[in-house]
């Protein structure tokens, strides 16, 4: 079925090995008043953790402009070996590494043993993406600043993003830091809305990397990505609600056309105040 829906979404599925002596995971999802949600998960031993370094399509892998992959392949073995390898074939192939941590506590046998395990692949990544709860869990502070952020950078990094909810995002590169705004939208299930941000900014840049050293430019498309995020929030469910490039560009011609009507009446109040 999960192959199904990705061939239907045009994604070559050339890399998925079915495995006849385990099932897929599970996760149940329990969404929230506010819209967060709480994961329970069924597995020990699910077909990805049996993954071994043997069945990697290593070819596919190598043709790759972007790899991109979590955390949770960490958790144990075979699955990390082959986490590891292809983390090295991609960059051996010149392929951008791009992590997004992805915490799941639950699925980890202690808080520290996920930390270490995250941590332990950091200093590969050119681009992480994390959210303000991950930030605190693996910084130890519930401060968001520079300074905290910053604690997080290596050499290797070209783009360190931390995700705030309705509050937007925070960029860092080696140049140029600020923050991007999000979309006001009422969150019904923010089930993926972090996967549809980094997903929508990873199509902008696999073309063009000169995104990652222009400030204009990054700002552009990570607005494009928040956007991105909002829409998903906006709905119940995960990959059906992911936004096609015309839902985004309607969302954002829709933002800008509002907002000129709020100037358009601020101004028209102030002008007739000022005339009186």
């Amino acid at each position: 079925m999960l192959a199904g829906i990705l061939e239907d979404n045009g994604v070559i599925c050339e890399g998925i090995n079915f495995d006849e002596g385990a099932r897929t995971a599970l996760a149940f999802v329990t969404v929230k008043a506010d819209g967060d949600r709480e994961f329970m998960f069924y597995r020990n031993p699910s077909a990805d953790m049996l993954l071994t370094p043997g069945e990697l399509n290593l070819e596919l892998i190598r043709s790759a402009k972007v790899f991109h992959y979590g955390s949770i392949s960490l958790i144990t073995e075979p699955c990390r070996s082959a986490h590891l390898k292809a983390m090295k074939v991609a960059k051996d192939a010149g392929a951008l590494l791009s992590y997004d941590p992805n915490l799941r506590l639950p699925l980890w046998p202690s808080p520290q043993e996920a930390r270490e395990q995250i941590m332990s692949i950091w200093d590969k990544a050119q681009v992480i993406k994390v959210s303000d709860n991950e930030l605190e869990f693996l910084t130890g502070s519930d401060k968001i600043d520079d300074e905290v952020v910053m604690s997080l950078w290596h050499p290797n990094l070209k783009l360190l993003l931390v995700t705030l909810g309705d509050k937007g995002c925070s960029y860092y590169t080696k140049h140029f830091n600020g923050t991007v705004g999000t979309f006001p939208v009422k969150a019904v299930d923010t089930t993926g809305a972090g996967d549809s941000f980094v997903g929508a900014l990873l199509t902008k840049i696999v073309d063009d990397q000169s995104v990652l050293e222009d400030e204009g430019k990054l700002k552009e498309v990570l607005r494009y990505s928040c956007a991105c995020g909002a829409i998903t929030a906006s709905k119940k469910g995960a990959i059906p609600t992911l936004p096609t490039a015309l839902e985004v560009e309607s969302f954002l011609h829709a933002g800008v056309t509002r907002f000129r009507v709020f100037l358009y009446s601020f101004l028209n109040r102030l002008w007739r105040s000022l005339s009186y």
